[in-house]
C-alpha cells in the first residue's frame, strides 16, 4: 500500500507538465470556438490521441497509479484547459470504468480497446445510466433487459438520457433492470457493441455549459446482445440476485448495484475536474486583479478583492486535498467509512461554482462577456453539482454514512 503523500513524484510531475502544456497549447486556444459550435471537437481528440493522451495505455497508467494521484492530477490539468473539450477527451473513461468495475478480464481486454480506437481512427464510448424518470432515483429505472435462453441473448428496451457521447459512441455501456422487483439491486450492465440494430441516438441536448461535449438520448429498441455482453457474466449475476432476494426477504443490508459501483469509482475524478475549472478561474481573476487599475492602483490592493482571492485559493487547495485523499483511499482499498468519495465530489463541485462566480465578480463587466474565459468557466462549473450524483444526493450519501440511518 502506497503511503499518502501531498507531493507528486518526479514521474508524476513530468506527466503533469506534459498535460499542462497540451491544455495550454492545444485545448485553450480551441475552447471558445468549440463552445460556440456546440460540437464534438474531433480534431482536438485526434491530437490528444496522436500524443498518447487519448489512449487506453495512458488511462490505464493513471488509473493504476499506486498513489491514486494519477487520475486526479490528469483530470485537473485537462479541465484547467477547458471543461467541454476535456470532457470530450475523458468522457470515454466513464464507460471504461464501468467495464473495469463490473467486467471480467476477457471483457476488459475485448471492449476497452474498442472504446478508444487509435490515433488514425479515433473512437469514443458512452456510459448510459440516467433516464427521463430515473436520474438520482436509480431504483425507478425502466430500461429492461430480458434473457433469451434459447439464443443466449439479452433483449434490451428503454431510453437513456444525459449520455456523454450517446449515439455517436462506438461502444455503449448500458445499465438495465433484470429484476424490477429488486429495484436498484436488480440492475446489471451490458455492452452494446458497435452497429448493433435497435441502438440509436435520440435528442441531442443544447446545454448551458460543457457545450463541446456531446450529450444525447440513447434509444434501445429490441436491442439484442450476446450473453457474453453481460458484464461480469450470468453466473455472477445470478449469485448476486439470489443474495439480494434473500436479503430483501430478511430485510438485510444493501447490495451494491452496477451503476453505483461505477459512480463510486468516478466521484473523486469528477471532483478533480471541478478543481481544474476552479483553479483556472482563480488564476484568471488573480492575474486580472494584479493588472487592472482603479483609483490609481491595482484592484488587488483593495481588501474586498484581495480577501476574495484568498478565499478562492484556500477553497481550491482544500478541494484538491479532499480529492487526493479519496483517490488514495480508493486505489488502496480503503473503505469510504465517512463517504469520503462523496465528500470530495460535493466540496469540489460547490467550490467550482463559487470560485467561478467570484472570478466574474472580480472581473466586473469584463467577466460577464465572452471576451474573457471566466464566463464560460462559470457556465461549465454548474454541471459538477449535477452529473454523477447531484450535490443533494452527495449530502444524502454522506448523511446516511455518518449516521448509519436510512435518511430520506
Amino acid at each position: 500500500m502506497a503511503e499518502f503523500t501531498m507531493e507528486l513524484n518526479d514521474e508524476q510531475k513530468e506527466v503533469r507538465d506534459w498535460l499542462h502544456g497540451f491544455a495550454a497549447d492545444v485545448i485553450r486556444p480551441a475552447a471558445a470556438e468549440w463552445d460556440e459550435r456546440e460540437e464534438t471537437p474531433w480534431p482536438v481528440i485526434q491530437e490528444a490521441a496522436k500524443v498518447g493522451i487519448y489512449s487506453l495505455d495512458f488511462y490505464a497508467q493513471q488509473y493504476f497509479d499506486s498513489t491514486g494521484l494519477g487520475i486526479p492530477m490528469a483530470m485537473e490539468e485537462l479541465f484547467w484547459g477547458d471543461a467541454g473539450i476535456a470532457l470530450s477527451i475523458v468522457g470515454t473513461g466513464l464507460a471504461a470504468v464501468g467495464v473495469l468495475a463490473n467486467g471480467t478480464e476477457e471483457q476488459i481486454g475485448t471492449w476497452i480497446p474498442q472504446m478508444y480506437g487509435d490515433a488514425s481512427d479515433v473512437k469514443v464510448a458512452a456510459f448510459c445510466s440516467s433516464e427521463p424518470d430515473a436520474g438520482s432515483d436509480v431504483a425507478s429505472m425502466r430500461t429492461r433487459a430480458v434473457y433469451d435462453e434459447a439464443k443466449d441473448e439479452w433483449v434490451i428496451n428503454g431510453t437513456k438520457t444525459w449520455a456523454t457521447n450517446g449515439g455517436i459512441a462506438n461502444v455503449h455501456v448500458v445499465v438495465a433492470s433484470v429484476d424490477p422487483e429488486l429495484g436498484s439491486k436488480g440492475h446489471a450492465s451490458f455492452i452494446v457493441p458497435p452497429n448493433t440494430p435497435g441502438c440509436s441516438q435520440g435528442q441531442k441536448f443544447k446545454k448551458h455549459g460543457i457545450r463541446a461535449s456531446h450529450t444525447a438520448e440513447v434509444i434501445l429498441d429490441n436491442v439484442r446482445v450476446p450473453g457474453s455482453c453481460l458484464l461480469g457474466g450470468k453466473e455472477k449475476l445470478d449469485e448476486r440476485l439470489a443474495r439480494a432476494r434473500e436479503k430483501a426477504r430478511k430485510g438485510g443490508e444493501r447490495v451494491k448495484n452496477a451503476a453505483m459501483a461505477t459512480f463510486e469509482a468516478s466521484r473523486p475524478a469528477v471532483g478533480a475536474m471541478a478543481v481544474g475549472t476552479a483553479r483556472a478561474a482563480y488564476e484568471v481573476a488573480l492575474d486580472y486583479a494584479k493588472t487592472r487599475e482603479q483609483f490609481g492602483r491595482p484592484i488587488i490592493d483593495n481588501q474586498g478583492v484581495a480577501f476574495q482571492l484568498a478565499d478562492m485559493a484556500t477553497s481550491v487547495d482544500a478541494a484538491r486535498l479532499m480529492v487526493w485523499r479519496a483517490s488514495w483511499m480508493a486505489i488502496n482499498g480503503k473503505r469510504f467509512t465517512a463517504a469520503e468519495g462523496s465528500m470530495s465530489k460535493l466540496f469540489a463541485s460547490e467550490t467550482a461554482k463559487k470560485v467561478t462566480a467570484q472570478a466574474i465578480q472580480i472581473l466586473g463587466g469584463n467577466g460577464y462577456t465572452r471576451e474573457y474565459p471566466v464566463e464560460r468557466m462559470h457556465r461549465d462549473a454548474a454541471i459538477y453539482t449535477i452529473f454523477e450524483g447531484t450535490s443533494e444526493i452527495q449530502r444524502l450519501v454522506i448523511a446516511r454514512t455518518i449516521s448509519g440511518q436510512p435518511i430520506r
